[in-house]
């Protein structure tokens, strides 16, 4: 067989690239459940038309088709599939079809892959995993959520061998009436021109809100000077009035932007900034939006974005609000790994390799690794009854921190990192803490 080639876009980690992705997933799946998200695993496939309702037609979704279809097979018209190229779009048919046994506000996280045919660069594959929290209410939903989720986020990214996060929030509102109150009518078009504003520049923007929004030039100027904006406290509400424009949507948007930075500025100070250029394109946010970069890597992108939407589900008796946030994974833990920010400790789970001293003994050496494993300790048996520097070399190369040689007068493990060797019960022994299982460690930051 021919080497095989790569597919660009489907990642596949090594054994210790895994384990740093792995470490990543449960800091995310730890921090969620401590804050009572409840998990949940919807299907990879919905309906075609479904995926392409919520303003994603750009997205190239991938589509679902037998090699040789048969009699029966429901892929063809409006019943075919494609894999889902997030997880909101998941989650809305999951809400409304199981409504009648959720119990609401319905607080979920999801970690999940998800597929998309776009062009692979840094940070953006075809498949990739997302990590998602959203709080969904019936026919209403608080405000206080659109606070709470950045913050869990805050947390739970903090928790990770990064750099420190920036979360830029914004209030789709205050964009609303904002461009209202300046005769602009076509607001999801102004939206997803300032949406581009950080690709490609003020210029090239306002000729977008010229050309595809029917701005006029006072009003492209207008809507760049209110995107310009920026700040972590009360002050950024002023520098908009003093724009001089005045609608009661406005001031909504501005009560709550505020209320969400004086509420970060005490739980995570430095973390949540107000930025008025923060659009996202999707039609379906109605209230605060959220786009997470990491401080030092901002070539990267976002993180982590998201927002509060009113309509995304509805059954045509009830409508079901969420707010919610998604993670790249898969793109910040290439960053992790491309930038070496962190690795870990070793790319096996095996604390102890069993030696072999001969393959008539090898059931005594199963027998020890038995009694390890029984109080809890990951164990690799020799593969080989080599000499014992072999065995204690074949340690070595996989990161193994021990080695246990098992003796008709006793047994005994060797340190084979600063060769230490000392007589050991395998029913009772233990290795250190650290040394139980890999660890991620990270760069300039400790171990996590």
């Amino acid at each position: 067989m021919a080497r095989p080639t790569p597919l660009s876009g489907f990642p596949e980690w090594l054994p210790a690239d895994r384990a740093v992705e792995a470490h990543v997933l449960d800091v995310l799946r730890r921090t969620f459940e401590l804050h009572s998200f409840a998990g949940i695993e919807t299907r990879a496939v919905e309906p075609l038309g479904e995926l392409l309702r919520k303003g994603e037609t750009s997205k190239e979704v991938y589509v679902l088709s037998r090699l040789q279809g048969e009699a029966g097979d429901d892929h063809a018209g409006d019943k075919r599939l494609g894999l889902h190229f997030d997880l909101t779009v998941p989650l809305a048919r999951y809400v409304l079809e199981h409504a009648g046994t959720l119990a609401f506000p319905f607080k979920r996280y999801q970690i999940q892959k998800v597929w998309r045919g776009e062009r692979p660069q840094d940070g953006r594959f075809r498949e990739f995993t997302q990590a998602d929290i959203d709080v969904v209410g019936a026919d209403t939903l608080p405000f206080h959520y659109e606070v709470e989720l950045p913050l869990v986020m805050a947390e739970a990214l903090s928790a990770l061998p990064i750099p420190p996060v920036r979360i830029a929030v914004n209030n789709r509102k205050i964009a609303q009436g904002f461009y209202e109150g300046i005769g602009l009518d076509d607001v999801d078009g102004a939206l997803r021109a300032i949406d581009k504003l950080a690709k490609i520049g003020p210029d090239a923007v306002a000729e977008l809100l010229q050309r595809d929004a029917g701005a006029t030039p006072e009003q492209a100027r207008a809507a760049l000077d209110l995107a310009s904006i920026s700040g972590t406290d009360a002050s950024v509400a002023d520098r908009v009035r003093a724009l001089g424009v005045r609608t009661d949507l406005l001031e909504e948007g501005l009560g709550e932007l505020v209320a969400l930075v004086t509420a970060a500025a005490e739980r995570a100070p430095g973390v949540v900034v107000a930025d008025l250029s923060i659009a996202r394109g999707l039609d379906y946010y109605t209230g605060s939006v959220y786009e997470t970069t990491l401080v030092g890597h901002e070539d990267l992108g976002s993180i982590c974005s998201g927002g509060r939407y009113d309509s995304l589900a509805s059954d045509g008796s009830r409508t079901y609000p969420g707010v919610g946030l998604s993670i790249g994974v898969s793109r910040l833990v290439a960053r992790i790994l491309s930038a070496d920010l962190a690795r870990a400790t070793r790319a096996v789970p095996a604390a102890v390799l069993v030696a072999v001293a001969s393959e008539e003994d090898r059931p005594a050496s199963d027998a020890v690794a038995a009694r390890l494993r029984a109080g809890g300790v990951p164990v690799e048996v020799a593969p080989a009854a080599a000499k014992f520097g072999k065995q204690i070399r074949h340690a070595d190369r996989r990161g193994i921190p021990y080695v246990w040689f098992p003796g008709a007068d006793g047994d005994e493990v060797k340190d084979i990192r600063s060769g230490d060797q000392v007589g050991a019960d395998a029913q009772t022994w233990r290795p250190p803490a650290d040394d139980l299982w890999p660890r991620v460690v990270a760069a300039e930051r400790g171990t996590s």
